[in-house]
């Protein structure tokens, strides 16, 4: 009997990370307080701005006996390094056991960050220099209000620098999350184009992890089935605000997509999203929709027999679907038409970034250059 080759060599990642525990289904947000007391008496909680506004969300309210938890909101927009001080000066007001993040990408990477960073000695603009991450010893708890940054799924955050404008990320593996809770209700009062754009985001991520250079086995089968999922149900979410499937399916491709990125990194579309996401402001998202047809394109010949079978996944030449994707979303690019002053250290960030050094087919200072002239020139 004839077997299909394996598209990756090695079956599993020589380090698998996986959250311990993850609860999914409407209204499993409500069973955020009582798992969470398991974890210590005092605890801080970092939402976002609509949070009180999601079905279920009124659980929050509720506290188990002798359960104390402190709220602190993030306003809005991509997460700083001043985010975090703020998080960690509340999270040591409250004498915090535990961090949880219920919110969007920026409020989970905040919360992460602070959980992480709760007892470390150094500042947090040290560790974002590239100072080595103490182990965390206080757990944290996501529960994603988007569909899409994966950060519950991953021992990483990603952060800017608002003095540098740098933006890079925390990772070690006591950073991942003790539990994960995914209740699509959540996503109810997520706006369609943040849907849109954060899905983007994971099925980017899919995409990337399935072409990286640390891909398996394991991953492999992570994205192609988060792949499908998003595929699937994006577009059903968008244009279906507050239905309950196509969200449900939508964020359990988002997690699994976290699941796979993090163990097997990332690739191009991701090493130019951080420095170019940090100089316009552009949320991060959007930054990865309106690169990846460009460098799916460039790495069609990089990676062959994967190419070949995502486009039998996606029913057509994988660039062009992500392009006719974008369309149906309403999904525009923000740098269509706008000069680069700093174009060179933008090259020199993409290159030096570990995703792109993940990416399938090596990276040159001229091939940055030539994807960049396409974004902001060619499609003007």
């Amino acid at each position: 009997m004839s077997r299909v080759p394996p598209l990756a060599t090695a079956p599993l990642p020589e380090v698998l990370t996986l959250p311990p525990r993850t609860l999914t289904g409407p209204g499993a947000i409500r069973q955020l307080l009582p798992e969470c007391a398991a974890f210590g008496a005092r605890g801080l909680l970092i939402h976002g701005r609509a949070l009180r506004e999601a079905p279920g969300a009124e659980a929050l309210n509720t506290r188990p006996a002798g359960l104390d938890v402190a709220l602190h909101a993030h306003a809005a927009g991509e997460p700083t390094l001043d985010d975090v001080d703020r998080a960690l000066a509340a999270a040591r007001a409250q004498r915090a056991d535990w961090i949880a993040g219920v919110g969007g990408g920026s409020v989970l990477d905040i919360a992460k960050a602070c959980a992480g960073l709760l007892r470390a000695p150094l500042p947090v603009e040290r560790y974002h220099d590239g100072a080595d991450l103490p182990p965390s010893r206080t757990p944290f708890i996501a529960a994603p209000t988007t569909a899409g940054a994966g950060s519950e799924a991953t021992v990483i955050s990603v952060l800017t620098n608002p003095r540098t404008g740098v933006k890079k990320s925390f990772r070690h593996p006591s950073h991942l999350a003790r539990l994960v809770i995914l209740d699509p209700l959540l996503l109810a009062t997520c706006p369609p184009a943040t849907v849109a754009a954060s899905g983007m985001d994971a099925l980017t991520q899919a995409v990337e992890t399935f072409f990286s250079r640390h891909a398996s086995g394991f991953t492999d089968a992570l994205a192609l089935e988060a792949l499908a999922r998003i595929y699937a149900s994006l577009p059903l979410a968008v244009e279906n605000p507050g239905r309950v499937e196509p969200a449900a399916e939508l964020l359990q491709g988002s997690y699994l997509a976290g699941l796979a990125l993090s163990n097997a990194r990332l690739g191009l579309v991701h090493g130019l999203a951080h420095p170019l996401g940090a100089r316009f402001g552009q949320p991060h998202g959007l930054v990865c929709a309106v690169c990846l047809p460009l460098v799916l394109a460039f790495n069609q010949e990089a990676v062959g027999p994967k190419y070949r079978r995502l486009a039998e996944l996606l029913g057509g030449d994988p660039a062009a679907v992500a392009s006719e994707l974008l369309r149906r979303l309403g999904l525009r690019s923000p740098f269509a038409g706008l000069p680069l002053p700093d174009r060179e250290a933008v090259i020199r960030e993409t290159l030096a970034s570990g995703s792109t050094q993940a990416n399938p087919r090596p990276v040159s200072a001229a091939d940055v250059a030539a994807i960049l002239d396409r974004l902001f020139f060619d499609a003007a």
